[in-house]
């Protein structure tokens, strides 16, 4: 390699210096960690806000235009859902109901949930099943329990438990697991949408989503088109998780907040890097201005500065992200219900940051180089 002799010239010279060396690494790491955290929890945010999008597989959805997220529906009148089922190019169409209800449980506590009520004939959205059969749920008063990070606050129900909704009595048939838990801590609990608008209090309208299946990808355009005559919007399922990441992102404290400790980490990492980067590079100017006297370019210096920097900033980069990725780990194995995950597109964010941290650094360390001459350094 034609400047290998330079770099590992440079590769010593900052091993060798460990405290300087430790300094940089432990700036940098910091840094990371903390632009992780805070994008790691946002993540988690985000993927717990479109659970119910996640868990119910639904091509498309059908809402009143002013829904911002998927737990907080307006209901629509049953026009809808005929209108709906007429239209060219869909498949099938089914009602949905999302609603809170407070449970009176054996113990005599109360506890807040949330009800979804599927379609009677297809119960199509439905979960998985751990324990029991899906055909209980057409009996009397029978709900399913989803057994997440949630269950406990149910008193840990088991198949035949009984609790009191709304003056209803109601039976557990199923323990049933999704693929994401919920955002807002609540239990969730599955049923018919019959019994869940009988049992839970509501305006004339009823209905809170008309989840829809498009014939064919082709259809979507205009499926959305002649739901949008009618007063309403028709989302795509990624289309309605893009909706609720914007609402969270921008119509909330959350993504402001996330935003502004993210610029501070990168920051604090910056500020600490460059400074022991400065440092560094003054307290070592009789060696580069000698290599300098010897013979070698500025280029050469150059290159020699910015591998410096890089190799420092990736090594604080992978330390930053195992401590990260404990210190989650450590979390949800105490805390489940923990929302944080890690993404690549957060590990590319901070990536992204930490090579910024190291082209300011090195650019700083390199003015000061390119300007000593061999002849102060010795004349010195």
């Amino acid at each position: 390699m034609k400047y290998a002799g330079i770099l590992r010239i440079g590769f010593k010279l900052l091993v060798n210096d460990k405290a300087k060396f430790s300094a940089l690494l432990i700036g940098i790491t910091f840094a990371v960690f903390l632009m992780m955290q805070m994008t790691a929890m946002f993540a988690g945010i985000l993927n717990r806000a479109y659970s119910t999008v996640t868990n119910i597989p639904a091509a498309m959805w059908i809402m009143d235009p002013a829904v911002n997220t998927a737990t907080s529906p307006i209901a629509l009148p049953d026009y809808v859902l005929d209108a709906t089922r007429s239209m060219d190019g869909v498949s099938y169409a089914v009602p949905l109901f999302i609603g809170g209800a407070l449970v009176k449980l054996n113990s005599g506590d109360y506890q807040s949930v949330t009800v979804v009520g599927l379609d009677d004939q297809s119960l199509f959205g439905r979960p998985d099943l751990e324990q029991g059969s899906i055909q209980d749920i057409y009996a009397d008063n029978t709900f399913l329990v989803v057994d997440d990070a949630e269950f406990s606050k149910l008193e840990n129900p088991q198949i035949g438990t009984s609790f009191e909704l709304n003056d209803h009595r109601g039976t557990i048939v199923g323990i049933a697991k999704v693929a994401s838990n919920g955002l807002n801590g609540v239990p969730t609990l599955y049923t018919t949408y019959n019994r869940a608008i009988e049992y839970l209090p509501s305006t004339r309208f009823t209905m809170s989503y008309v989840l829809v299946q498009p014939k064919n990808d082709a259809a979507v355009a205009g499926i959305q088109q002649s739901v949008a005559k009618l007063g309403y919007v028709a989302f795509t399922n990624v289309q309605f998780n893009q909706r609720i990441t914007d609402y969270y992102t921008y119509k909330t404290g959350i993504g402001t907040n996330i935003l502004l400790m993210t610029v501070i980490s990168f920051i604090v990492g910056l500020s600490i890097s460059g400074q022991t980067f400065y440092t560094f590079i003054l307290e070592n100017l009789e060696k580069f201005g000698a290599l300098k006297a010897i013979g070698a370019k500025g280029r050469e210096l150059v290159y020699m500065i910015l591998f410096m920097a890089i190799f420092t900033a990736l090594a604080g980069y992978g330390l930053g992200i195992g401590l990260v990725t404990v210190m989650i780990s450590i979390a949800r194995w105490w805390l489940p219900n923990y929302a944080a995950m890690i993404t690549f597109w957060n590990l590319g964010l901070a990536l992204g940051m930490v090579i910024l941290i190291a082209a300011i650094s090195s650019y700083i360390g390199i003015r000061k180089v390119l300007t000593i001459e061999p002849f102060d350094i010795f004349r010195g």
